[in-house]
């Protein structure tokens, strides 16, 4: 008996600890709401099935053969009161669970930004095989498998694919979304909380998919100032070159930064198509987007 009461102990907090880095440990605006959602209709789906439970226990115990109160009714076919409980009941559960959904679908919008005082973050996210690309447009540094935001200010993405589609995911700080080649998803984000946070891809994209995991570093706004100061005195520069390098498939990349980004790099890639093949492309895209 104890041994089975250890094991037991044992399951259930390995389970609990694998909550602590996922979705029922948010630490950001839109994953605290995604975990609401989850909950309410958690709560609403048991409202029909503890009954129902509780009901065929019920049923069972009072048509027992040992039970003579109970009547025996063979020929009994229909009842009206029934089939209205019955049907209702989930018809209701059915309701809830999608006017929850369709409420929550709509306040979490993954372009709707995030209503805050500080200005908005914004990053532009490559997913390669197989790593992630991150450009910081306004700072003009980049990073490739570790994200760096500030604490208590939005982040506002444009996500987009070298190649193969694939999907961003921050489970602490909500919603995934998919990258497509030669198109633009966007995601608003915040963390609200200082720490470090696991992102990663959930959508299969090959071989290196296992290993296509990135660091989400949420750090003061003065530390963040310090960290993109630092990147701009170290690290190459990522031109149409470097991002072709970069672009050719590998496995297990330690994070790195680039100090400088070529200019509209992340447009040309939208504009043109480019594959990682092709960099020759990256030249004629920027010569068309400046004539």
């Amino acid at each position: 008996m104890r041994l089975r009461l250890f094991a037991t102990s044992s399951i259930a907090a390995m389970a609990l600890a694998g909550c602590s880095e996922g979705v029922l440990s948010p630490q950001g605006p839109v994953a605290s709401a995604e975990r609401q959602i989850l909950f309410n209709s958690l709560g609403i789906m048991l409202a029909i099935v503890i009954p129902t439970i509780l009901a065929t226990l019920a049923v069972a115990f009072w048509f027992r053969s040992s039970n003579r109160r109970a009547r025996y009714m063979p020929d009994f076919e229909y009842s009206g009161r029934l089939e209205l409980l019955v049907w209702s009941i989930p018809a209701m559960t059915v309701l809830l669970v999608g006017g929850v959904a369709w409420v929550g679908a709509h306040d979490l919008d993954p372009r709707k930004p995030i209503a805050s005082a500080a200005n908005p973050v914004r990053v532009q996210v490559v997913s390669l095989d197989w790593k992630w690309l991150f450009i910081y447009p306004d700072q003009g540094i980049a990073s490739v498998n570790r994200l760096t935001i500030p604490v208590d200010t939005p982040v506002s993405f444009e996500l987009t694919s070298s190649g193969v589609m694939n999907s961003f995911f921050v489970p602490q700080l909500g919603s995934q979304i998919y990258t497509m080649a030669g198109m633009v998803t966007r995601l608003q984000l915040q963390a609200d909380h200082p720490g470090t946070y696991r992102g990663l891809s959930a959508q299969y994209s090959g071989g290196g998919f296992a290993d296509m995991r990135f660091t989400v570093d949420a750090v003061p706004s003065e530390d963040f100032s310090r960290w993109v100061a630092a990147t701009r005195g170290a690290g190459p520069v990522l031109d149409t070159q470097a991002y072709a390098g970069l672009a050719k498939p590998s496995q297990a990349v330690a994070p790195f930064t680039f100090r400088a980004v070529a200019p509209g790099l992340f447009n040309d890639m939208l504009s043109s198509g480019i594959q990682p093949k092709d960099p020759s492309r990256f030249a004629w895209a920027s010569q068309r987007t400046q004539k």
